[in-house]
């Protein structure tokens, strides 16, 4: 009995020197989907993921300055901007999904119709207040829809802005701003808001979220995998149910 006693905690130590631990930085555009999957792989694998969200604007200045990884998650033109200069292995990227931009309100209020176009602009310029977030991927497409729109002008007093989809989430939710601009990743999780729908199709923009491995990762071999495991077909329902799709 002694030796099998000593035997099994020897096999047990064998098995955690031989776990890895990997590092990850994750954009907040996928955090609904990779906070589900991160168990699984940790469950399969016997490797411990230690993560951290943040916008991918925030992401790209950890990576440019230097900070120690092995998986970053970001916005695709951000991935491949950091390839082209060389901090992540170009033949490691790894395309998760995409998330159209939608509008949600706090749960419970009446929801505007933004069905076409012309609606859509309608709700925005019958809103008493708009928020997005300025260091979100939404940021720029919707700012740039707005122009083309031709109601800049009458929008930017309507605007109470926040730097995060969660505080764009948490300010919907308090009714302290009507309506919130974010992808629709982003606005599934938070308690207290809803969905009134994605943008029109005919002026909807996407949000693409890939992954890279660092080009100084200690754990890259484990951090392709980690990638793989992501967007293998078995997982792909969870991309959909939080309103992504690849």
């Amino acid at each position: 009995m002694k030796r099998l006693i000593l035997a099994g905690i020897a096999l047990l130590f064998a098995t955690s020197a031989g776990a890895a631990d990997i590092r990850v930085l994750c954009t907040n555009g996928v955090k609904a989907v990779v906070e589900e999957l991160i168990p699984r792989f940790e469950k399969d694998s016997g490797d411990k993921i230690s993560i951290q969200f943040e916008p991918s604007t925030q992401l790209r200045k950890r990576v440019d300055a230097g900070e120690a990884f092995d998986v970053v998650i970001m916005t695709t033109t951000l991935i491949d901007e950091e390839i082209k200069g060389g901090k992540l292995a170009a033949d490691s990227r790894t395309f998760l999904a995409r998330s159209g931009l939608g509008v949600s309100i706090r749960s419970g209020a009446k929801k505007p119709n933004i069905a076409t176009v012309n609606a859509f602009k309608s709700a925005l310029l019958a809103a008493d207040s708009i928020t997005y977030a300025t260091q979100g991927a939404s940021a720029a497409p919707f700012e740039v829809l707005v122009a083309k729109l031709g109601i800049t002008s009458a929008l930017k007093p309507k605007y109470n802005l926040r730097p995060t989809a969660a505080e764009v989430g948490e300010a919907v939710a308090s009714g302290t701003v009507e309506l919130g601009i974010a992808p629709i990743s982003e606005i599934l999780p938070v308690r207290g808001v809803e969905l009134v729908g994605p943008f029109p199709k005919d002026v909807q923009s996407y949000v693409e979220m890939t992954g890279a491995v660092s080009s100084s990762a200690k754990q890259a071999a484990e951090g392709r995998k980690l990638l793989a495991f992501l967007v293998a077909p078995a997982n792909l329902p969870v991309y959909k149910l939080k309103g992504m799709e690849r």
